[in-house]
């Protein structure tokens, strides 16, 4: 990340010869009140080139930014507020460019490149001056610099700077679900002797998020997360019941109903409830998610009919694990080399690609990260268009803008082919993880039927004299359909099997120690 932010620093405006005459700066600035960006964005440029007074030249700095940002050109303005920042708290318009750059990732929504030059610039010698900023500025940026101490497992750092974030923020439900997932983060300093109290502040946390009102960014999305990482911490917790009723508030057919599903399935077997585990993954695999990369839910559906004795289910789902996950574990071979260039990983989910698997290519692309690289990168290839065409076609401020946007778009390729290439190796460890496990467990299985043949058990004749039954109904609004091999849209997500036990009663000879 050095390497980035060395790389905006270099994409301030590059000095030419030519001096301009003393009223060039007001010329511009009486163009800029007007509206008249066109005009004023080049005389900004030739002035903060060249000017000898440098007061004159940081305003101009900061105009010419301030012009492309009024002209609809955020990624182009975000390159000249960096510029100005990380030149220090000595340049004349030091402050107006933090919250000009804060702006501008709000409008970008980008979470890898402005964070990151966030971070660095917030140091100690500039923190004084940093709280005189707007109320919402400075929240927006103890939210965004938390994400970087977050992601660098800085975890009392990530916390401090997400506490400070006021509950009027915009950014208050975010921060307060990213707080819970530090303080729950079980690498988290102290938590062997402070567990419980961080627990405790992290199920608070969540729960802030969840009951927080509009205006929120991404206020439904943040809310759902939550519920997952609440779930996740009473699961942790071995608090089973709890986690479930947390993941099924995550509401169907939302963008993480999937991933609710399936951790859904982990805590009620945990909670011996079989039938209900088996009912969330056939909802998980109902034609709806075929384009779903789940290999675990396979394994966890195999493992609940293995405690229940039902090894030719047992067989049944294994063999249903293989046919979908081992041709895509051979297919991701070739895309999984330590050299793999970064660009051709980026490239590789950037677009409709036929190479990868579809399910892993839709796992891939679902990353918020890589989202918002594509995000990023589409504006920029958008306002390259717009340079190239527009009132400054050919001119010195035309060719150096192109300059650095294509700089930047270097990076985010760098970026997001990082971030790609690591889910590619994500995926591929995945599914070799899981074909192993599948493997123990059916050898297990067939250990275990090996044993209830030499112990002469009849498993057929214990399973016929068993009957089912149907679910308990959670209420008097409720119906019962009983399922027939059809996936009704209103349907999934409701399902609850019954099952059978093949396991032998255990004797009271074989129950002693």
């Amino acid at each position: 990340m050095k390497r980035l932010l060395s790389l905006l620093v270099a994409l301030a405006p590059l000095a030419v010869s030519a001096q301009q005459d003393s009223g060039s700066y007001n010329r511009a600035l009486a163009a800029f009140n007007a509206g008249d960006y066109d005009t004023a964005a080049p005389l900004f440029l030739d002035v903060s080139e060249g000017s000898s007074d440098a007061q004159t030249r940081g305003k101009a700095e900061y105009f010419l930014a301030q012009s492309f940002a009024k002209k609809g050109l955020p990624v182009a303005a975000f390159i000249n507020y960096a510029a100005i920042v990380n030149a220090g708290p000595s340049h004349p318009s030091y402050l107006k460019a933090v919250e000009g750059l804060v702006d501008m990732q709000q409008q970008l929504d980008e979470q890898n490149l402005i964070p990151s030059i966030l971070n660095q610039a917030y140091t100690d010698e500039v923190r004084d001056q940093w709280v005189t900023l707007p109320r919402e500025v400075l929240a927006r940026i103890n939210y965004l610099v938390g994400t970087v101490s977050q992601r660098r497992m800085r975890f009392e750092e990530a916390r401090a700077l997400l506490e400070a974030v006021p509950k009027d923020s915009r950014v208050y439900a975010k921060s307060r679900y990213l707080l819970g997932v530090v303080l729950a983060d079980p690498r988290f300093p102290g938590r062997p002797g402070e567990g419980e109290a961080l627990d405790k502040d992290a199920l608070a946390a969540f729960r802030a998020a969840l009951s927080a009102q509009e205006p929120q960014v991404e206020l439904k999305a943040t809310q759902h997360l939550a519920l997952i990482a609440l779930g996740r911490l009473h699961y942790r917790r071995g608090e089973y019941a709890d986690a479930s009723a947390a993941y099924e508030r995550v509401p169907r057919y939302t963008r993480y109903w999937d991933q609710a599903l399936f951790e859904n399935g982990f805590a009620r077997f945990q909670n011996e409830d079989f039938g209900g585990s088996l009912g969330s993954l056939q909802a998980l695999h109902a034609p709806q998610f075929a384009g779903a990369f789940q290999p675990e839910s396979w394994i966890l559906k195999a493992t609940v009919y293995y405690y229940s004795c039902l090894y030719d289910e047992v067989k049944t789902t294994l063999a249903a694990f293989d046919e979908l996950y081992a041709p895509m574990a051979k297919q991701l071979e070739p895309f999984t080399r330590e050299d793999e260039d970064l660009v051709l990983a980026y490239n590789l989910v950037a677009s409709e690609n036929r190479r990868l698997p579809r399910p892993v290519y839709l796992w891939i692309r679902n990353n918020e990260r890589i989202r918002e690289v594509m995000r990023v990168l589409e504006r920029v290839d958008a306002e390259k268009r717009a340079l190239t065409g527009g009132a400054w076609h050919g001119s010195a401020l035309s060719r150096q803008t192109l300059a650095s946007l294509e700089d930047v778009r270097g990076t985010l390729l760098q970026v997001g082919g990082t971030l790609a290439r690591s889910r590619l190796r994500e995926a591929a460890d995945n599914l070799r993880t899981f074909s192993d496990q599948a493997e123990i467990i059916r050898v297990q299985t067939a250990l275990d039927e090996k044993d209830l043949f030499q112990a002469g058990v009849d498993q057929k004749a214990l399973l016929t004299r068993q009957s089912l039954y149907r679910p308990k109904m959670p209420g008097a609004a409720w119906n019962y359909w009983k399922f027939q091999g059809e996936f009704w849209i209103d349907e999934i997500g409701y399902y609850q099997y019954t099952l059978k036990r093949g396991c032998p009663a255990k004797t009271s000879e074989s129950q002693q120690p």
